[in-house]
């Protein structure tokens, strides 16, 4: 789902119409959050010029006489319309992504200086997202606060700014939101002097929406038509070419693993220097890991099913009075292969997420698969700034990449170390 997100700072003016129509344009945008639109009234007529198209639909809050106005737009042929909630700062519509095929909310959100009044808001917004658990949430617009000292700069420090980020993280973490990755520049607003800056818009997704589009972004555009930095949300795929040699750490543990390793690594003839054969026998051997893992030690999830099943089969017998003693010990030895299976799960869980809630008896599928997709999209590289220029086609990030590490890595001087005179161990293979 595409989502353009704008302070405009009043809608007054061709030249925000235009930039607005360009955006909507460009991206292809869904939906379309606006905040401080000045506006104490409005039309299909000013909705469909500000789209360009007359496929639109909006629910617009006028605010206090325009003040702390809100305005929320969507395509019909991308998003189907079923219900809205508005209050003071907030614009929440409901419906369903045609594409995707699912039913969510876009929360447009402006909130007020004071932080009593964000607390209100933040309040209401809590209320309303767990009345309806069952949708997929975006929170987006200009929450008028920031959740570390380091997103805002050039101000005067406030007593009250410890307790802002304070609230406006339990927000965040009370409604199991997550925010998207930034693209682009760290602040989305600046002073006029440019003297101040800070991120005061962001987008915030529910886990539902993470797994709906996991790798969703938000990127930051040029500030143009107001002291605020538009925001688009969207999904952008990108080959990065052959993926990096990695080992599961539940193979470690698994029977004949190690041996498997070494066998096939002694096994390969291979030519060259000794980082070439190093090189050419992790290539090798990252071919038959993916053949021993599909082959040998299987799904996780599957044999578990499997094994339940059996141990089910078993128990059922045995309430019948029907469970032989060769049964029994099957069963026994099948309640110790569940037991390493989910093991083995914990440890494929943790390594991928980074988290440790297993310790805590918490075994949440959906937090931690949730926690593996924010992961990736928080580690994953977006682009490389290049002259002042930002940069995102895979070719030229990695010759970027390349340049800075030639760069970074060429020796000053003859450090009397040669190739040949290092020991490479492998913890892998235990080799030297």
């Amino acid at each position: 789902m595409i989502i353009v997100n704008l302070n405009i700072r009043g809608l007054g003016g061709g030249t925000k119409a235009r930039y607005l129509k360009h955006i909507i344009a460009r991206e292809g945008a869904d939906f379309v959050c606006l905040q401080e639109t000045k506006a104490v009234q409005f039309s299909d007529a000013r909705c469909y010029s500000l789209w360009g198209d007359n496929k639109a639909g909006w629910v617009h809050y006028e605010g206090d006489n325009g003040g702390g106005s809100l305005l929320s737009m969507w395509h019909t042929n991308s998003f189907i319309y079923d219900n809205h909630i508005m209050g003071k700062g907030y614009i929440a519509v409901s419906g369903q992504h045609v594409k995707a095929n699912c039913r969510c909310v876009v929360v447009n959100i402006y909130a007020a200086c004071s932080l009593r009044e964000k607390k209100v808001l933040w309040g209401e917004l809590s209320r309303i997202k767990v009345a309806s658990q069952n949708l997929i949430w975006c929170f987006c617009g200009d929450f008028n606060a920031v959740r570390s000292l380091g997103e805002r700069k050039g101000t005067k420090e406030r007593g009250s700014q410890l307790s802002e980020i304070r609230e406006f993280n339990r927000f965040i973490d009370a409604n199991l939101l997550i925010e998207l990755p930034f693209v682009g520049k760290s602040f989305t607003w600046f002073s006029s002097n440019g003297k101040a800056k800070s991120r005061l818009d962001r987008i915030l997704v529910s886990e539902e929406w993470m797994q709906m589009w996991p790798s969703c972004k938000q990127y930051v555009q040029c500030r143009e038509v107001s002291d605020h930095c538009a925001l688009v949300v969207k999904s952008v795929d990108k080959d990065w070419g052959p993926k990096p040699f990695r080992t599961i750490d539940a193979w470690l543990v698994e029977k004949g693993f190690m041996e498997m390793v070494k066998d096939r690594w002694t096994a390969y003839t291979v030519q060259g220097s000794s980082f070439t054969k190093v090189k050419d026998k992790l290539k090798r051997l990252k071919g038959d890991l993916k053949v021993w893992n599909k082959d040998i030690f299987g799904n996780l999830e599957t044999t578990k099913r499997r094994i339940i099943l059996e141990i089910e089969d078993y128990d059922c017998q045995d309430g019948n009075d029907n469970l032989l003693v060769c049964d029994r010990m099957k069963r026994i030895e099948l309640v110790g292969q569940l037991k390493e299976v989910d093991n083995k799960l914990e440890s494929f869980m943790r390594q991928k997420t980074r988290v440790n809630w297993f310790k805590n008896g918490d075994s949440c599928t959906k937090f931690f698969y949730s926690s593996l997709k924010w992961r990736r999209s928080k580690n994953e590289v977006k682009g490389v700034e290049i002259g002042g220029l930002w940069c995102e086609e895979p070719s030229t990030v990695c010759a970027e990449a390349r340049r800075w590490f030639n760069n970074r890595f060429r020796a000053t001087k003859d450090l009397r170390v040669r190739p040949m005179q290092l020991s490479l161990s492998l913890y892998l293979c235990q080799i030297t």
